[in-house]
C-alpha cells in the first residue's frame, strides 16, 4: 500500500491587512490606546512567525534516545516529555505514596458569567475528601478554570492521528504553536496529572445529552496516551508520508495510561446520564485503565425535572447521592490499593487483539 496525503481543504493563510485586523482585536481597550506605536512593531513581529510559520522558536538537536538525534526538537516538547518520563517513574515505584487524581468537568463556577459554584465541584469535594480520608494524595482538576482563568486554553484536537497513529505524539506537539497563537495549552499541566496518578475519578455533568464541553476537549487531546508516538523525530516533526509510511510498517499503538484504575460520577437533571457514563467507562476502557467496580460507576439525576434554581438545594436534600458519590470515591481507594498491591489485574490481559487501533 502506498497511499497518498489527500489536499484540498486548507483555505490559506490571512493577507497581511486580515491578519493585522485579527491581531488589534485583542488589543480593543482604550487603555491600549497610548501604546499603539509599541503595538505596531509587536505586530510586524507576530505577522513575519505567522508568515513564516515559527510554530516552535525555541529547539534544539533531539540528541541521543531519539530516532534522528539531529532533528531540531521543541523545547517545550521536551520539557513535557521529561516531566511525563519522570511521572511514569514515580507511578511504577512501589514506595510512592498512591496518587488519586479527581477531576471536576463542569464548565460552571462562581468567577464567571454563572456566579456560583457548579454542582460537580460539591461532588468532587466530597470524593475528594473520602479518598483523602484512606490515605491516598489527591490531586483536583477542576476544568471550569477554563472560563474563569485569563487566558487558559484546553485546545482542540487537531485529528493527527487520522491521519496516520505516528503523526500523533505522546505528549502532544501540536502545541503550543506560536505562529497561530495557540499558546497557554493546559493539557501539558494535565497530562502529567493523568500519568502521576494510580487512580482517576471523573466527576461530570451532562450537557445536552453528552459529556461537558471542558470534558471533551481534554478526552480529545488524550488520543496521544492511546497509540502516541512517544519520538516526534521519526516523523520529522508532522511529515503525514512518513507517519503513513511507519504504521502501515507495523505500528504497537502503546498504551501510555494502561494500568491504572478508575472511576465515574455523572449527574444530571432531565436525560442522558445513562449514555454519558456509558461513553465514559468505554473510553476510559479502551485506553487500558481498569474500572473499580460496579460501585464506582454512578449516574444519578439530582433535581429531576426541578428548576435550576434550587438545584443545589436539591443536592442538600439528597443525602442518597451524596452517600453513592462517597461509595464510588470509596471503590475507587480501595482499587488503588489492590493495583498497588499488585492484585488488580484487567481480566483479558495477556490476550492480544487481532486489529489493534
Amino acid at each position: 500500500m502506498d497511499p497518498k496525503v489527500r489536499k484540498g481543504q486548507f483555505t490559506g493563510m490571512l493577507g497581511r491587512d486580515a491578519f493585522g485586523e485579527r491581531f488589534r482585536q485583542r488589543f480593543v481597550d482604550p487603555a491600549f490606546d497610548r501604546e499603539r506605536d509599541a503595538l505596531q512593531r509587536i505586530e510586524v513581529i507576530a505577522w513575519e512567525a505567522y508568515e513564516q510559520s515559527r510554530k516552535a522558536p525555541h529547539t534544539r538537536k533531539a540528541g541521543p534516545g531519539f530516532a534522528d538525534p539531529d532533528y531540531d526538537l521543541s523545547d517545550e516538547w521536551r520539557a513535557t516529555h521529561e516531566r511525563l518520563k519522570a511521572a511514569q517513574q514515580r507511578w511504577s515505584d512501589a514506595n510512592t505514596r498512591p496518587r488519586a487524581l479527581i477531576v471536576a468537568c463542569a464548565s460552571r463556577n462562581d468567577g464567571s458569567c454563572p456566579g456560583e459554584i457548579s454542582k460537580t465541584w460539591r461532588l468532587a469535594q466530597i470524593a475528594r475528601e473520602t479518598i483523602d480520608r484512606a490515605g491516598i494524595e489527591v490531586d483536583l482538576l477542576d476544568l471550569s478554570r477554563m472560563t474563569s482563568d485569563y487566558a487558559r486554553h484546553i485546545h482542540p484536537c487537531k485529528g493527527c492521528v487520522s491521519t496516520a497513529m505516528p503523526l500523533c505524539h505522546w505528549p502532544c506537539s501540536c502545541y503550543p504553536n506560536h505562529a497561530l497563537g495557540q499558546t497557554h495549552d493546559w493539557m501539558a499541566e494535565i497530562y502529567e496529572q493523568w500519568v502521576s496518578a494510580h487512580g482517576v475519578l471523573l466527576v461530570t455533568p451532562v450537557y445536552w445529552y453528552q459529556a461537558a464541553s471542558p470534558l471533551k476537549l481534554m478526552m480529545d487531546r488524550l488520543v496521544c496516551a492511546d497509540g502516541g508516538n512517544p519520538d516526534p523525530t521519526t516523523t520529522h516533526g508532522k511529515d503525514p508520508e512518513k507517519a503513513k509510511a511507519i504504521e502501515l510498517d507495523g505500528w504497537p499503538y502503546p498504551k501510555h495510561l494502561a494500568g491504572r484504575t478508575y472511576g465515574v460520577v455523572v449527574h444530571g437533571d432531565v436525560a442522558g446520564i445513562e449514555g454519558v457514563r456509558r461513553g465514559l467507562c468505554d473510553w476510559l476502557d479502551w485506553m487500558g485503565l481498569i474500572d473499580a467496580g460496579p460501585m464506582a460507576r454512578l449516574d444519578r439525576f439530582i433535581g429531576y425535572y426541578a428548576p435550576y434554581a434550587t438545584s443545589h438545594d436539591a443536592l442538600d436534600d439528597d443525602s442518597g447521592v451524596q452517600q453513592e458519590v462517597r461509595n464510588a470515591a470509596q471503590a475507587l481507594a480501595q482499587a488503588i490499593g489492590e493495583l498497588r498491591k499488585g492484585t488488580l489485574h484487567q481480566l483479558d490481559r495477556g490476550l492480544k487483539p487481532p486489529r489493534p487501533k
